[in-house]
């Protein structure tokens, strides 16, 4: 009876953490908090790719952000509307999101603590039809952000124990754990 009750515990998934959850007579909206999916420190380089969910009025949207730390000049990756994020499924299935159409190249500055430029972007992009229901069923295995600027090929993990934001994450699962918190 032990070992039930343990394994039930073991394989019990965590409660939706909201960032923003708010239902008012202006309308419904809810965002989950930020997870990290992907991180990269090599030499004087940092990039970090964060993740959200959103349900704003019934329509679920997938919140982007990109983070690029250099000692050198960081070039921008812009989003448009023909910017597209592919996800490829451990199960072989390719799922395609669209970008919401704002134009964006990000921010740039300088840290004032390392003087390292930073560059910061988001984006938000819809769900195509008959895309949840393949993102519930498998985990992701790669990432490729179609930017008007260019690719970029991100390989996903099944767990990140992450440097910027001191948490453990599990990239591969994150659809598979959070499309509950926006339903």
């Amino acid at each position: 009876m032990f070992f039930i009750i343990f394994g039930l515990n073991a394989n019990a998934q965590e409660p939706c953490v909201y960032d923003t959850n708010v239902s008012d007579s202006t309308g419904n909206y809810k965002s989950t908090r930020d997870f990290i999916i992907y991180e990269r420190i090599f030499g004087n380089s940092e990039s970090y790719i964060l993740l959200s969910l959103i349900n704003s009025e019934g329509t679920p949207l997938l919140n982007l952000k990109t983070i690029q730390k250099s000692s050198e000049f960081i070039s921008a990756n812009c989003m448009d509307s023909n910017t597209k994020i592919v996800f490829q499924l451990l199960d072989g299935k390719i799922v395609t999101m669209i970008h919401n159409n704002e134009e964006s190249c990000g921010s740039f500055s300088q840290n004032p603590d390392d003087k390292k430029n930073v560059r910061f972007n988001s984006g938000l992009f819809l769900f195509i039809k008959g895309s949840i229901e393949d993102l519930k069923q498998s985990p992701i295995t790669l990432m490729r952000i179609q930017y008007s600027t260019g690719k970029q090929d991100y390989v996903l993990n099944k767990e990140l124990v992450s440097t910027f934001t001191k948490k453990t994450e599990f990239p591969e699962k994150f659809f598979i754990d959070n499309l509950k918190c926006i339903e």
